[in-house]
């Protein structure tokens, strides 16, 4: 699955790597941790590691762009900008520079479900980490006016221009998504969302967009790293204590059922030297009991240069140039996608081909228990790789905690892949990636005729 965090699981030390699936779920370290709720609704999750001087701190609001509404798209990635212009006692600039001074760093992001802002930084720096957090939680709109919007919106409008309107292929998550979901679903519009909406945003959205999903009520922060829970929880309830519980909040958008009835094709032409191939399936939402079974689809397909797609179009036949496979799934909705970018001179009809009679093969055959323990092994390390770090288990224990309802889900979320069987994986292929889907091709600019048209499995 892709959850902006990636949840995966890596490898143990050789020893294990022949044990059985419950033991492959017992190895996985259990991250041991404190949940409570402040009187406003804030909710505090706490975890203790004192191996070296260092504190994450992650905060994330139960917000994002499946949270806007048509016309009004792109408010949760503004929003990620402006929290960093200043609030009522942090004056603009100083953010950056207070956290910079004590050996700090920061950043943010934004997804389909939520925005999370985060910090990682010398033990000492905490509570200073926490007062400014607090600070742009409660005491931002003070100083929101007109040209603070107008310069952030500018800000993101030149981020789409350089990552979308005039980056190769970055028009295709939202043409693609557009097709694949209907147009009431919150996820058929892009992260970034429109020009057209960001223009039309009067300050009066902005400030009722923050006042409603910006409240401690939606808001949850997860602290991991060498710190003393007594002290934390007295910064804690110093600084955010007094924040105001916002309003009720609307329920999430409720997702209507999706349907491909039969194959669509698509073209867009782009100012790009190489065609490319992107072909998209309805799947499954994140934590899915077939959610797992999908991602090890992705890695066998493409996770390596041994994945099925990989080995033969890239290095045996030598007809592409790169290819990645990967189950997206979020938390109303999810999708598999193959993007293929053919070599020149070769067509993304034959591409196309060549990816269809591989899944077919996969449908038909299966694949090994080779395949399937070299996924495992593969995704257990990168999961261990995540918890290595106080930065990775703090964003983790949020993402679980929104998304699994639990902060405490690691070993849970380990033995989802370890039960994956060479069956399992078989199955979904021909379930999901056996039915209707979207296919998009992007080419140069007058050359339409390499459209992929038709075609099947």
């Amino acid at each position: 699955m892709t959850l902006w965090i990636r949840k995966t699981l890596g490898c143990l030390t050789a020893l294990t790597l022949f044990a059985s699936p419950q033991l492959y779920a017992q190895a996985i370290p259990e991250i041991r941790f404190e949940r409570y709720t402040l009187p406003n609704g804030l909710e505090v999750i706490l975890h203790e590691d004192h191996s070296v001087p260092l504190v994450a701190v992650d905060t994330w609001y139960k917000v994002g762009s499946g949270d806007e509404l048509r016309g009004r798209t792109g408010f949760a990635h503004l929003f990620e900008h402006v929290m960093f212009m200043g609030s009522q006692n942090v004056p603009v600039g100083e953010f950056d520079r207070l956290l910079e001074s004590a050996g700090a760093n920061n950043n943010g992001s934004t997804s389909r479900d939520r925005t999370n802002y985060y910090e990682w930084m010398p033990s000492n720096a905490l509570p200073l980490a926490l007062w400014l957090d607090a600070d742009r939680m409660g005491w931002l709109l003070p100083t929101m006016d007109q040209p603070k919007l107008d310069l952030q919106r500018d800000v993101v409008k030149n981020e789409r221009r350089e990552g979308v309107d005039n980056a190769p292929y970055g028009r295709a998550d939202e043409t693609i998504y557009a097709a694949l979901y209907p147009s009431s679903h919150p996820y058929s519009w892009d992260v970034i969302g429109s020009m057209a909406d960001l223009s039309a945003a009067t300050l009066d959205d902005v400030k009722t967009f923050f006042r409603t999903y910006y409240a401690p009520n939606n808001a949850t922060i997860s602290i991991a790293g060498d710190f003393q829970p007594d002290s934390v929880k007295r910064w804690i309830s110093r600084y955010f204590g007094d924040i105001p519980r916002g309003p009720t909040l609307p329920p999430r958008p409720t997702v209507p059922q999706v349907i491909i009835p039969r194959d669509t094709f698509l073209v867009l032409e782009d100012r790009v030297q190489l065609p490319r191939l992107d072909n998209l399936w309805h799947t499954v939402k994140a934590f899915h009991p077939d959610d797992a079974s999908l991602d090890v689809l992705g890695y066998i397909l493409a996770g390596d240069k041994n994945a099925r797609l990989y080995k033969r179009l890239v290095y045996d036949l030598q007809v592409a140039q790169d290819v990645s496979a990967v189950q997206q799934s979020s938390k109303l909705d999810g999708d598999f996608r193959i993007t293929v970018t053919p070599k020149p001179g070769k067509t993304p009809t034959a591409i196309a081909e060549l990816v269809n009679a591989e899944i077919t093969r996969i449908i038909r055959d299966g694949i090994t228990d080779r395949e399937l323990k070299r996924a495992q092994n593969t995704i257990r390390a990168g999961f261990l790789d995540n918890l290595a770090s106080v930065r990775g288990k703090a964003g983790q224990l949020a993402l679980y905690n929104y998304f699994a309802g639990t902060p405490g889900y690691a070993q849970q979320d380990a033995a989802r892949y370890e039960r994956v069987t060479t069956a399992d994986v078989r199955r979904v292929a021909g379930q999901y990636l056996g039915q209707p889907r979207v296919v998009l091709t992007i080419v140069p600019e007058g050359q339409r005729s390499l459209m992929v048209k038709g075609g099947g499995q």
